[in-house]
């Protein structure tokens, strides 16, 4: 810690580990497993105390200070995340629409990308990249993307949403594309 303990007020954050669940600190890693993986993220020691006791991990800062009380939040919720992703994983769908030319979407396991033929009639395929170990499935219409890290998950969406995006028409009658459906 950069502060001695005693200079400012502390702020505490708990977060509940689930039965399924596993939490591990090691050194400046956070180490979560379960049933669906593991996940590993860093923190910063300079800024907080994480430990693990009775089920539960303890978040502590010795400052009170806008940044640490931000931080301090947000790494409550990184592990929240973490714990909720592989217990239960998360989950997106999309829909592919198309007009005129049929798009044909496929998933390439070795090259971690979705590939996307014939979108708007181009000739070149569009490539969407796969992000960390998220699963992508085509079923019909529609895009199943799941896995244990929300950022990946989100992230593998994000990407495929970014590859069929239409510049420079009016996106009210060039409706192709890739889009979000739910969560």
């Amino acid at each position: 810690m950069r502060y001695p303990k005693t200079a400012f007020k502390t702020v505490t954050r708990v977060v509940e580990i689930k039965p399924e669940a596993e939490v591990e600190i090691s050194g400046d890693t956070i180490v979560v497993r379960g049933p669906r993986g593991e996940l590993r993220r860093k923190f910063n020691k300079e800024f907080l105390d994480i430990t693990v006791e009775d089920g539960k991990v303890k978040l502590v800062t010795y400052d009170d200070r806008r940044f640490n009380r931000a931080y301090i939040g947000t790494m409550a919720s990184h592990i929240k995340n973490m714990i909720n992703g592989v217990v239960n994983g998360f989950r997106k769908e999309m829909i592919i629409v198309f007009a005129h030319f049929p798009m044909r979407v496929e998933v390439d396991k070795n090259k971690k990308a979705v590939i996307i033929s014939n979108f708007v009639g181009s000739r070149a395929p569009r490539i969407a990249k796969i992000v960390g170990n998220t699963d992508v499935r085509v079923e019909g219409d529609r895009i199943i993307i799941e896995g244990p890290s929300k950022e990946d998950v989100s992230q593998t969406a994000a990407n495929i949403r970014q590859a069929t995006k239409i510049k420079d028409k009016d996106q009210r009658v060039f409706m192709d594309g890739i889009y979000l459906l739910e969560e």
